[in-house]
């Protein structure tokens, strides 16, 4: 072979091992990278049976969906003790690098606006409010009222006293969709029933919610409707405690299927629960998040027709499931508006 044959020969050879070199290095980069995420809880906990367990088991499931562990590399908590843990909780997830972080509830929105300020290529979510004007944040909001409505006609099918109750947690325009809509569905039903409305003014306080619930049972409403995040597991004992001494009274639960927390031993004092697919809203953004699909600046709402929201049967009757069935329908089909204030 002479010396141009030898040279070309080398070259063709370089050149393919260029071009292999480059081609397992786009292989590698196909396989896709690995995106992280973090939510920061309010005062409610991750444990809370509530609100914020729903967002982290819908987080744990999309970390299991793309084989992801708890930690830096895959997705994490920040566990919030009380309103002064939220600053520093969000930054410590910011300095963890977590490539989108979600702000579990409407009293983080402040931070959220602050630090989605000072960290632009961050993906931030805020559940339940509205932030404005950034372009790195999305807002996550329910129709909450329209489930609440429903709880509210299945409280009306169900009562024997025509006196029902609601709890609230802390008071604010967040929860007020809720009581507002709870109304409504009752009186859809029958004007005449009494809704009587307190609030235990924290999430975190059961033994309140205790008190408030059993001064209302003794006052013979028969069914509450909570909205108090832990503060509802109070509710919850008083009704177990009433039924236990053969007082028949319900409790509808709030935010994800409660079934579980009415069981006690010969029953359950749960009637339906409002739920509010948080989980899933978790799920969804960080699949467009990982897709570079986020929806920074936009406000994405869930509602019944989407199943963002709904009324879960635990306890209904058979008249009470089908009065809750026909008045979603009409909801759905814009026959009926719940109003949220």
């Amino acid at each position: 072979m002479n010396k141009k044959a030898t040279a070309l020969l080398a070259a063709t050879l370089m050149l393919g091992t260029i071009l292999v070199g480059c081609g397992n290095k786009n292989s590698d980069s196909s396989k896709g990278t690995k995106h992280t995420v973090a939510l920061v809880t309010d005062g409610g906990g991750i444990d809370d049976k509530s609100f914020n367990q729903s967002a982290w088991e819908g987080m744990k499931a999309w970390g299991d969906q793309h084989d992801l562990k708890k930690g830096v590399n895959g997705y994490n908590y920040a566990q919030s003790n009380s309103d002064s843990d939220f600053t520093p909780n969000v930054n410590k997830l910011v300095k963890a690098k977590y490539q989108t972080i979600f702000g579990i509830g409407y009293k983080l929105a402040p931070v959220i606006e602050k630090t989605s300020k000072q960290n632009p290529d961050t993906n931030f979510a805020i559940i339940d409010d509205v932030v404005k004007g950034r372009k790195n944040v999305a807002s996550v909001t329910f129709k909450t009222e329209q489930s609440s409505f429903l709880a509210g006609v299945a409280a009306a099918k169900t009562t024997k006293t025509n006196k029902v109750g609601f709890v609230g947690g802390i008071k604010s325009d967040v929860i007020t969709t809720f009581e507002k809509g709870y109304i409504q569905g009752v009186h859809a039903v029958d004007p005449k029933i009494k809704v009587d409305v307190k609030y235990v003014g924290s999430f975190t306080k059961a033994d309140v919610g205790n008190s408030l619930a059993s001064a209302m049972y003794n006052n013979g409403e028969d069914v509450i409707f909570h909205a108090a995040g832990g503060s509802g597991s109070g509710v919850f004992t008083a009704a177990k405690d009433k039924s236990k001494n053969g007082q028949k009274v319900w409790v509808i639960g709030v935010d994800q299927d409660q079934k579980a927390d009415g069981k006690y031993k010969g029953g359950n004092v749960t009637l339906a629960s409002a739920v509010k697919e948080v989980g899933n809203s978790v799920k969804n953004l960080s699949n467009k998040a990982m897709k570079g699909k986020f929806p920074g600046g936009k406000v994405v709402t869930y509602q019944l027709k989407d199943k963002g929201v709904d009324l879960i049967d635990d306890n209904m009757s058979s008249a009470t499931k089908d009065a809750v069935q026909q008045y979603k329908d009409k909801i759905i089909n814009g026959d009926i508006k719940v109003k949220a204030e």
